[in-house]
């Protein structure tokens, strides 16, 4: 618990609130902007002597359920109650379930690349959002439920989704995943899709079972790949991964350097690929 700057903290976002923003009366002269330690207390429900001690640095640590009640008295906002839990040295519970919901924006982005694979997936790799060239790079998302449209599933399940990849690149693609599966399912265990997709999963693939095992994490990153696709052949394309950290939901575009015949491969899958065009969601 960092109690110095847990203090400074709670004193300078103290003196942002106003009376009026938490429907107290403003009454007579104040000395100092923004509400008084004792309406703090009182808006959170704990005793003037305990909120004091906390904002001269000498307090005890607060509970969970504390800390929830100060940061609504000081009307914080999502990324300023977390980081009053990490002041605390409480981290702040993970959120209930992965978001599935993609931005507006986003999809207008990927309607607008007509020459460029993309699509927006999930922290568990579920493809939530997909244009017409990464249909036509990677097979029809729209063509499968909704409960298979998951790159891991689809690379562990599917002969024609693993054999995009080359052998050596496959089992790089497999040990990244299975390590980004975990790491999302250790953020997010009360989500029950994702518990259900892993345990699919571990009773379809003695692959998958195996890399399980080792306990491997990491987040997704910026890669490379190799990919064989049955129409145009042989890719090498970079994978930009960008994450919106407010949904942790990763776009992910394959692009290719000009002049290389993977280039020209990219613009030949232009055109033969999906005749669909509207982007997928």
């Amino acid at each position: 618990m960092d109690r110095a700057e847990l203090a400074a903290f709670l004193r300078r976002w103290r003196a942002r609130v106003q009376p009026a923003d938490v429907g107290l009366p403003a009454g007579g002269r104040r000395r100092t902007a923004g509400l008084r330690r004792q309406e703090v207390a009182q808006l959170a429900g704990m005793s003037v002597e305990y909120y004091i001690r906390l904002e001269q640095g000498r307090g005890p640590r607060p509970s969970r359920q504390m800390i929830g009640a100060i940061s609504r008295a000081l009307r914080l906002s999502d990324d300023e109650r977390a980081h009053l839990h990490h002041l605390v040295g409480e981290p702040p519970l993970p959120p209930p379930g992965l978001a599935r919901e993609v931005r507006p924006g986003v999809l207008h982005l990927l309607d607008r690349l007509d020459d460029t694979p993309a699509m927006v997936c999930s922290a568990a790799r579920d493809v939530l959002a997909w244009n017409a060239m990464a249909a036509a790079l990677l097979g029809d998302f729209s063509a499968l439920p909704p409960g298979e449209r998951n790159l891991v599933w689809r690379f562990f399940t599917d002969p024609d989704a693993r054999a995009l990849h080359e052998p050596s690149g496959g089992e790089e693609f497999a040990c990244r995943a299975v390590a980004d599966l975990r790491s999302a399912a250790a953020r997010y265990p009360a989500d029950s899709a994702l518990r259900a997709l892993v345990g699919r999963l571990l009773a379809h693939s003695a692959e998958f079972r195996e890399l399980w095992a080792r306990q491997d994490v990491e987040v997704r990153r910026s890669t490379s790949k190799r990919l064989r696709h049955p129409v145009v052949g042989l890719l090498d394309l970079d994978c930009e991964a960008l994450h919106d950290p407010h949904r942790d939901q990763w776009t992910i575009f394959y692009t290719a350097a000009p002049g290389t015949t993977s280039h020209a491969a990219l613009r030949l899958l232009k055109v033969v690929g999906s005749q669909d065009l509207a982007v997928r969601e």
